[in-house]
């Protein structure tokens, strides 16, 4: 699945995904591949996304939380997702 994050100043993130975990307002959730549509709103806390490797432009923004699994992390105060048909858009502040 393929997820976009992006923030009012750049571009933090796009591309192919195993999962993502997300600060929801009514606690963390996690989106698969093949998830149902979404559209949800991000409360403060830590995007998390879990793939191979995250690629040069963009690997200075995360911090690797996994070493097993390769999970990395971006802090947000708040934002959105839409999720459909495994694309994700992820607007952060």
């Amino acid at each position: 699945m393929n997820i976009k994050i992006l923030t009012p100043e750049f571009v933090v993130f796009e591309g192919d995904v195993k999962s993502v975990l997300l600060p929801g307002k009514n606690g963390d959730f996690h989106i698969m591949k093949d998830h149902a549509a979404i559209v949800a709103s991000l409360i403060n806390g830590k995007v998390k996304i879990f793939t191979d490797k995250i690629s040069e432009p963009f690997a200075d923004k995360f911090v690797k939380e996994n070493e097993k699994e390769n999970v990395y992390s971006f802090k947000v105060k708040s934002g959105v997702i839409e999720f459909s048909n495994n694309k994700g858009i992820i607007l952060a502040e």
